[in-house]
């Protein structure tokens, strides 16, 4: 048995497969709910219901799909090049810290520093990528060790911030930082709710994206580089500079996340601002099939998924794990969907 490589899939091999993925992630989450004791196709109503069925709802999974898109959108941007970023939880970390520092320094100009902020982040998140891309560009280091470590000394890093430097002197039990200035908060999408101007600002980055890979010669470059890099080489693309603007294009996008978790919901940084989002990215990205727009689509799924399983553990007692392991079933399948949507098996 072989693997053979498809030269031109069909429309209907290419997204028939990932369609049938969804359909067999549903049917093991119906199986899963039946072995909790819990009806089936209840089970998965109620999750509908949780994520969708209020207007409160709906707005709470926007809300939780903000820093789903820009996780999401920094994995397929990377992903795409074939650089292999699994350290998004550290970028966004590193966004947050940056937020956190400019947005409680007294500047007293509020129209410029809340876009400084904003660029902080990014360029905070950008250097923490940066430094892995070098190594490998430069070295031939595997980027998807580099990234990922970089996730558990960010982590680290953080908590000697919120516990030292950026101590906020008058908080109480769990360590976090000094608040940012509410003059700095990101405004509200909808008076009295926790929908915030940081899922619209997602909304744009997705689009930008969108119109960065198909419509100009950077998109066009990471394309090249990631389907053949020698080819793309051989053409005259300089692939160690592709991959470097990759990187710093990457790691924007998630310390966005941090950003707007930050400035549009939190206010302040803790150790536990994340709970996995970067790695949440990589199931969004992979859902989407790397398509920016896609992105948003499978963002809104994810965090469905996670809203709805909050209400339908109370409803139906079934515990919230569902949903990891929901994500979890649908990213592998999603893999090998990708697989045979590209290849078929050869028996010989």
């Amino acid at each position: 048995m072989r693997l053979e490589a498809i030269p031109n899939p069909s429309s209907l091999r290419r997204y028939g497969f990932p369609a049938l993925a969804i359909v067999a992630t549903v049917l093991v989450a119906s199986v899963l709910s039946w072995v909790a004791g819990a009806e089936p196709f209840a089970t998965l109503g109620l999750i509908v219901k949780g994520a969708t069925g209020s207007r409160l709802a709906i707005l709470e999974t926007l809300n939780r799909a903000t820093p789903l898109i820009f996780t999401g959108l920094a994995v397929a941007v990377a992903f795409r090049a074939k650089l292999w970023n699994i350290g998004a939880e550290a970028q966004l970390y590193a966004g947050a810290v940056m937020t956190v520092v400019i947005g409680t320094s007294a500047w007293g100009v509020v129209w410029l520093q809340l876009p400084l902020m904003a660029l902080g982040a990014v360029a905070a998140g950008a250097l923490v990528l940066l430094g892995p891309v070098l190594l490998k560009t430069r070295f031939g280091v595997d980027e998807v060790v580099t990234t990922l470590l970089f996730n558990f000394v960010m982590l680290l890093f953080v908590s000697w911030l919120v516990e030292g430097p950026l101590k906020d002197p008058m908080g109480m039990g769990w360590p976090k930082s000094t608040p940012v200035d509410r003059d700095l908060r990101l405004p509200r999408m909808v008076e009295g709710l926790r929908l915030h101007w940081g899922f619209g600002l997602a909304l744009i980055a997705a689009v930008l994206v969108w119109l960065m890979q198909a419509r100009t010669v950077l998109g066009y470059e990471i394309r090249a580089v990631g389907q053949n890099a020698r080819a793309a080489r051989f053409a005259g693309i300089p692939v160690n500079s592709v991959l470097v603007k990759t990187a710093l294009l990457s790691g924007g996008l998630a310390a966005l996340a941090g950003f707007s978790e930050v400035a549009g919901l939190k206010g302040h940084l803790t150790r536990d601002l994340s709970p996995g989002f970067g790695y949440t990215g990589i199931i969004v990205a992979m859902l989407a099939l790397l398509h920016p727009l896609g992105v948003v689509v499978a963002a809104l799924f994810v965090a469905g998924i996670f809203v709805g399983a909050d209400s339908m553990s109370r409803a139906a007692g079934v515990p919230t794990y569902l949903a990891d392991i929901l994500l979890a079933v649908a990213l592998l399948f999603m893999v090998l969907a990708l697989g045979l949507s590209r290849y078929r098996v050869v028996w010989k």
